[in-house]
């Protein structure tokens, strides 16, 4: 969804969802016109037959033909539950962030570091869980209808052989990597960082939930989305800047590691008072600072095993995302570029 919405960020999700058991209308309906077409099924099937053989292997054939129209009564059915539990929470999720957008503009400037909002980080926990709670719908109303066709895919970030003696890495909860049904792929890497767009960006709920499954990039999604909330607090989104653009060999010296005047042209960021808003909570806030520093180590890190497997063009989709924005004005704040 728009970041302005948004807030930035998805969170993390620790909040529990509406209740979605008990028989609806739709199972009601499906069930109905089930039991309606056994009965009618049944009158013609065991009507009495003049020919007994061919009766019964007609009768046979006829019984095994019922069944594909029952399926198709009850996926209709799970479509239609599917779509509407989506309609459900895309106007819960509304509401959500219009609550969230009153508390964030009531909030009174400090010019103390202030103590975290912890209702309103609960909110926001809360909104996250809703919106992965959505992405699982989206994946089972997609997984109802027929897969779509895509070009092959290459993976953003390329997985160690575990022949080269290197320690495996493993999911949250102890899950092996190898769970994963397949390696984020460099589309998916750059969508997953510019976040959803609006509540029915359905792909982007779907590719922003596989990157936070994902080993390789979830910290850098984690740190972005809480750099992204607190920027919000201060009214600075980054759909707002329009950043000068970098050339990909530029963003390239930046992974080999060089650093100061060499790469400042990815200090893109000219607006003055994001640039100075940011620059004083940095100076007031040891939250914000923290979250700032660990935001840039994980970029640092994740775009560095991203190159090697991106081309110029996948690197100039990657400057435009919000999470990249987010490093260009950020590492201004810090001097990265001096």
């Amino acid at each position: 969804m728009s970041e302005r919405g948004f807030g930035g960020t998805l969170g993390r999700a620790s909040g529990t969802g509406t209740g979605r058991s008990g028989i609806t209308v739709i199972e009601a309906i499906a069930l109905g016109l089930s039991v309606v077409w056994v009965v009618v099924m049944a009158l013609v099937l065991f009507r009495p037959a003049g020919d007994g053989g061919a009766g019964m292997a007609g009768r046979i054939m006829a019984a095994l033909a019922v069944m594909l129209p029952i399926a198709l009564i009850w996926l209709a059915a799970g479509a239609a539950r599917l779509a509407r539990s989506l309609r459900t929470d895309a106007a819960e999720m509304r509401a959500m962030i219009a609550a969230l957008e009153s508390r964030v503009a009531a909030r009174p400037a400090a010019p103390e570091p202030a103590e975290p909002d912890e209702a309103l980080i609960e909110e926001i926990r809360a909104l996250a869980e809703l919106s992965s709670r959505t992405a699982a719908d989206v994946a089972g109303l997609v997984a109802l209808g027929r897969p779509v066709v895509t070009e092959p895919q290459r993976a953003a970030i390329a997985v160690p052989d575990p022949a080269d003696g290197a320690p495996q890495p493993s999911l949250s909860l102890g899950t092996p990597a190898e769970a994963l049904d397949t390696p984020l792929t460099v589309s998916e890497f750059i969508k997953a960082l510019n976040f959803p767009e609006n509540d029915r960006d359905q792909d982007g709920f779907r590719t922003l939930r596989k990157a936070l499954a994902d080993h390789s990039t979830s910290r850098l999604v984690r740190a972005s989305q809480d750099v992204l909330t607190l920027l919000s607090q201060d009214g600075i989104y980054m759909d707002d800047l329009s950043p000068d653009r970098a050339r990909p060999e530029v963003w390239r010296r930046f992974a080999k590691g060089e650093r100061g005047r060499q790469i400042a042209g990815l200090g893109g960021v000219r607006d003055r008072s994001s640039l100075a808003l940011a620059s004083g909570r940095m100076k007031q806030d040891a939250v914000f600072r923290d979250a700032v520093h660990h935001f840039l180590r994980a970029f640092d890190t994740t775009f560095l095993a991203f190159e090697p497997q991106a081309r110029d063009e996948d690197i100039a989709k990657l400057a435009d995302t919000r999470t990249a924005r987010a490093f260009m004005l950020l590492g201004r704040v810090t001097g990265t570029f001096d």
